[in-house]
């Protein structure tokens, strides 16, 4: 396996969007009612809203769930023709939408017009007894797309059409805070021209740059975020001849790019890891011989933490900043497409680039039980 990694100095933006963070992420399922009762039970989302035809929605379902800063919208069509039953039947379970909060929608959008995007919706006005929201939506990767979300101190549960869900079945917190990262993988050779819609559309800076080789996978990685750094978007893609790896095997059941994983930052990562994992989510094994030269790598942990590490199958990976710990699920659909990842950063700034050998090995594992590689 061979990995070159490199960070790359964040450049003074003037041209940036005014993004205020993640305001939500939506994802289009086959069955959102199911869909919201797993996110409850296995990773503690705790529903709080939801829209449909008893609200005077007509032509979908919609629960929204919350923990810490993070807002799931768990969204399936109710007509088979519908473009979100489309959506699901050709991608499966997956994510549609990664809404950004912003201070003036109207603006937003038309700067991202202007600059190249595809715009999809203009910016419209939504309005209830508890105050207006504005929004608009721009083309992205594949068949995803970002929201603009203007909000204005709107008092509802979540957007106007969407009732606050009461009496829900109580739900045990995994310690998820906010979402870290939204990992995208895209065809070969559409990398760099995704990286330029980020940082001349959205006015991200490219932060970190990595290619990966190993016996069956091979891959080019770049991350964007935004001047914050609330916003971060690794985007991979296949090398040439790499007709076997895990990002190819992506691609392949998803029927083209989209966004592979989530990832959500935890305090403790392995108070997260035994809830989830008790919870019924299988993660990826990671070989012992990882764990023998660990401390090598990222300095002493100590018998008692390294054995627990171990028996948990974390990750922990250092550069000049700290030290972060992170892990994997396995794929949380039928398909082998989307994925969860859990990470705790304790100063750390990049993506575990000292890891990726492990994520590769252990995935190529799956793959090899899947027949798939």
């Amino acid at each position: 396996m061979a990995t070159i990694e490199q960070e790359i100095q964040a450049p003074v933006l003037h041209g940036a969007l005014q993004l205020n963070g993640i305001d939500h992420v939506e994802l289009y399922v086959g069955n959102a009612y199911q869909a919201a009762h797993f996110y409850r039970a296995v990773f503690g989302f705790r529903p709080v809203a939801r829209a449909g035809l008893e609200t005077g929605v007509r032509d979908r379902m919609s629960v929204v769930l919350e923990q810490g800063d993070v807002r799931l919208v768990l969204t399936s069509g109710i007509a088979p023709e519908s473009e979100i039953a489309r959506h699901a039947a050709l991608h499966g379970d997956g994510v549609k939408d990664v809404a950004f909060t912003v201070d003036d929608v109207e603006a937003a959008f038309e700067t991202a017009v202007r600059r190249g995007a595809h715009g999809l919706s203009e910016p419209r006005v939504h309005e209830d007894a508890h105050g207006r929201v504005l929004r608009a939506t721009i083309a992205a990767p594949g068949d995803t797309v970002h929201s603009f979300v203007e909000r204005r101190g709107y008092g509802g549960a979540f957007l106007p059409g969407f009732d606050p869900i009461l009496g829900a079945p109580a739900t045990v917190s995994t310690g998820i805070t906010e979402v870290d990262h939204v990992a995208v993988s895209m065809e070969q050779g559409e990398l760099d021209r995704w990286i330029d819609f980020y940082t001349d559309v959205l006015g991200f800076h490219q932060s970190h740059h990595e290619m990966v080789w190993t016996k069956h996978s091979a891959m080019n990685s770049k991350v964007v975020e935004d001047a914050s750094g609330k916003v971060k978007f690794p985007i991979v893609e296949p090398a040439q001849n790499a007709e076997k790896s895990q990002v190819q095997e992506y691609l392949n059941f998803n029927r083209g790019a989209g966004a592979q994983h989530v990832a959500f930052l935890t305090p403790d990562i392995r108070r997260s890891v035994r809830a989830i994992r008790d919870n019924g989510v299988n993660f990826l094994k990671v070989p012992p011989t990882y764990y023998e030269v660990l401390e090598e790598r990222v300095g002493h942990l100590g018998p008692e933490m390294m054995a627990e590490l171990q028996e948990l199958g974390i990750l922990v990976d250092r550069d000049d900043d700290g030290r972060l710990m992170q892990i994997f699920s396995e794929p949380v659909g039928s398909r082998p497409t989307m994925f969860i990842e859990l990470i705790e950063r304790q100063g750390a700034l990049g993506f575990g680039s000292g890891n990726i050998k492990a994520l590769f090995e252990a995935v190529e594992r799956e793959q090899e039980r899947r027949g798939t590689i």
